[in-house]
């Protein structure tokens, strides 16, 4: 369990109370607007109405006392980095802070961010790959060119085993699970019989695996 300080409750911001909530961890639920502020206290531990680009109101949430500080503010940028900057100055651990636009995610790693998620980017890229073919039914980028895809299983590979198929040596992939109607099954030996109507979970560089899988 983690102590978070979460500032910004817009519709992110809110989506990020209610499964921080879900999962258990001590949430102190931060906004200007009081509306919004009232509407997550069912799931976080603790809620303040204030400014978060006032120095001494971040002063009073002791901002170096949480593991991590989420500012998920969207529709006011100078704010955003204002508050950005000021718990890094003040002595924050971890700042994760929302970008919406590239320009701002540069922006907010100069300034104090030690992560900047990108919900608008990170959604398109993965609306883009899902929906650009029939054969990808789920996508995570890792990173560096490298990606996690759930695919459907070629014709060509149904009977065999994976040691047969031997993905690694081949396309320089690795089979992590098995899914069928929606059961992972991540118990895989060399041995493990490939079935229609499963899907595989590969990782690997992007390239490869549109190789491989012709996407």
């Amino acid at each position: 369990m983690k102590n978070i300080l979460l500032i910004g409750l817009g519709r992110f911001g809110k989506h990020i109370a209610i499964k921080l909530g879900e999962l258990g961890h001590e949430v102190m639920a931060v906004d200007h607007d009081e509306e919004k502020v009232n509407e997550v206290l069912k799931y976080v531990t603790n809620a303040r109405i204030g400014d978060s680009t006032n120095e001494e109101f971040l002063l009073s949430l002791g901002v170096g006392n949480y593991d991590v500080c989420i500012v998920a503010i969207g529709d006011d940028f100078q704010s955003s980095l204002e508050t950005t900057s000021l718990l890094k100055e003040l002595g924050a651990k971890l700042v994760v802070s929302r970008a919406t636009r590239d320009v701002h995610e540069k922006f907010l790693l100069r300034n104090g961010a030690d992560k900047v998620v990108y919900p608008e980017k990170q959604l398109g890229t993965w609306t883009a790959m899902i929906y650009s073919s029939d054969v990808i039914f789920d996508y995570i980028d890792l990173g560096e060119d490298y990606a996690i895809f759930e695919v459907s299983i070629p014709d060509s590979w149904l009977g065999k085993t994976i040691v047969q198929l031997d993905v690694r040596k081949n396309y320089n992939l690795n089979i992590l699970a098995t899914k069928t109607k929606g059961k992972l099954n991540l118990a895989l030996t060399g041995d493990t019989v490939l079935e229609k109507g499963q899907t595989l979970l590969v990782l690997g560089m992007t390239k490869d695996i549109q190789y491989c899988f012709k996407l």
